[in-house]
């Protein structure tokens, strides 16, 4: 029940029933045929991936950029000459 409940919450989000995924899906078929479709496929999968994985660099940076800034910076104790001569 709650599977059912998140995908009529998704295609809810994108107003699409199921006619209208099913006349994007037919589209789609006659726009690249069958044997095309899974060479789109994959290259949008490969496409996400490397989304994600520069997204995952880009927050790993930031964390560390932030960390840097959050920690307080220690500077060097210089020691005093003293002028004895």
């Amino acid at each position: 029940m709650i599977k059912i409940k998140k995908m009529n919450t998704t295609l809810l989000i994108f107003n699409l029933g199921a006619p209208e995924i099913v006349l994007i899906v037919l589209v789609v078929l006659l726009l690249f045929g069958g044997k095309k479709i899974p060479e789109l496929m994959k290259g949008l999968g490969k496409g996400i991936k490397e989304f994600n994985s520069a997204k995952a660099n880009i927050e790993s940076e930031i964390k560390e950029n932030m960390r840097e800034i959050e920690e307080p910076k220690k500077e060097p104790i210089l020691e005093r000459k003293s002028n004895k001569d």
